[in-house]
């Protein structure tokens, strides 16, 4: 997502771009929801895009439950669900007759005072003025010019799945299918929102219900088991939805029988595939090296509570352009851009870590609980989740 805002907000400004992906596939059905914001919506408009028609289901109001499912806290905060494959899709047509390149595996990079080179796994490479590197929280770019900087596990854990419509509504009652719907069990965060259904189907009866479950794990005792499938083969960072062990599957709808409100219960043992995402922040020690610049999960790694990590890509990739005109060299260019969003993305990695705070069954003292606790009551949960305000606050 962040390099293709990077390269539209370059091109809108006169640069010729190519764009080159890790992936030997397209990226299609990559999560699920996502809570859109006023500048979401503005940096989408500034590519030219339009956000008006068809981007996402609308989401009037928040709602907390307690334990027997009555609703104990609620809080007005009109909002557009929409999808990762909807606004992927819009980003990636925009492109236009731009090159995008699968298959290349990033190596390492090479450049002197003329330009960059990207040397790739297969053998070949791509030369230009400049390289932004946008791939994300495992950035072989960020791992080439700040390798002391690595993604942190934030001690918790997200299981998250999609229910269809039809059978969700049958069990929440579109009361609460329509709503951003919370439950806190000692130490964790439930959450459910509608979103787009299978195609990005926005029609009435056709939508999904976006599941997410924030349950705390032990990087040591818990999260190996987790990692590990059925033929016991550990993976690195993240796991496969399909080869999750049915084992840890089965942890987790009996944790559902044991701690979810009735109708949150009977929806997430409806989802058919759930996935499974350990939960990491980063927040890097620089964003510019010479003709390089991080941008998105590559520059900072934000806990997804905060609801804002394509807003920071979008608005990194702005700030890039904006950087880039009028400066006397590209290294000045990238410096000026370091300066700028550094401090912003400290801000989001900060706003994300005291949301998360609570997610944990132990503390390590009286005053880590009691912090904590702020952060957990429902009130606040409602009013700062998927939020942006201390953003704006912050100027």
């Amino acid at each position: 997502m962040s390099g293709l805002f990077s390269a539209l907000f370059l091109k809108r400004r006169g640069w010729e771009v190519a764009l080159y992906e890790r992936s030997p596939a397209p990226l299609t059905g990559r999560g699920a929801g996502i809570m859109t914001h006023p500048e979401l919506h503005r940096a989408i408009a500034a590519v030219g895009l339009d956000t008006s028609r068809d981007f996402g289901v609308a989401v009037e109001d928040r709602v907390m439950l307690n334990d027997a499912g009555e609703a104990i806290a609620q809080r007005r905060r009109p909002q557009i669900a929409t999808s990762w494959n909807r606004l992927f899709e819009m980003l990636g047509a925009a492109l236009g007759d731009s090159p995008y390149r699968l298959g290349k595996d990033l190596l390492h990079v090479s450049q002197d005072g003329t330009g960059v080179v990207a040397h790739f796994a297969d053998g070949t490479s791509a030369e230009g003025d400049v390289l932004v590197g946008a791939d994300g929280l495992r950035s072989a770019v960020r791992a080439q010019y700040q390798p002391e900087s690595r993604p942190l596990y934030a001690g918790y854990v997200a299981w998250r799945g999609l229910l269809d419509e039809l059978a969700a509504v049958a069990i929440l009652t579109h009361e609460l299918f329509d709503r951003f719907s919370f439950h806190l069990p000692p130490g964790e965060q439930f959450l459910g929102y509608p979103v787009a259904g299978p195609g990005n189907d926005l029609r009435p009866g056709h939508r999904s219900w976006n599941v997410v479950w924030y349950r705390p794990a032990d990087e040591a005792a818990d999260l190996p088991r987790l990692l590990t499938d059925a033929n016991g083969h550990r993976h690195d960072i993240s796991i496969p939805p399909p080869l999750i062990a049915p084992g840890v599957i089965a942890e987790m709808w009996t944790a559902a029988e044991r701690l979810l409100p009735p109708r949150f219960r009977s929806a997430v043992a409806l989802i058919q595939q759930p996935f499974l995402q350990p939960v990491y922040d980063l927040e890097g020690a620089g964003l510019a090296f010479g003709r390089v610049a991080l941008v998105g999960d590559a520059a900072f790694v934000i806990r997804p509570h905060v609801g804002g990590g394509v807003v920071k890509a979008a608005d990194d990739a702005a700030a890039l352009a904006e950087c880039l005109d009028g400066a006397p060299t590209i290294e000045a260019a990238l410096r000026a851009y370091e300066a700028r969003r550094m401090p912003v993305g400290r801000r989001f990695v900060a706003q994300a870590r005291r949301l998360g705070s609570y997610l944990r069954y132990r503390f390590d003292s009286d005053e880590q609980a009691a912090q904590a606790a702020l952060y957990a009551a429902p009130d606040r949960v409602l009013a700062e989740s998927a939020a942006l305000d201390f953003l704006r606050q912050a100027g």
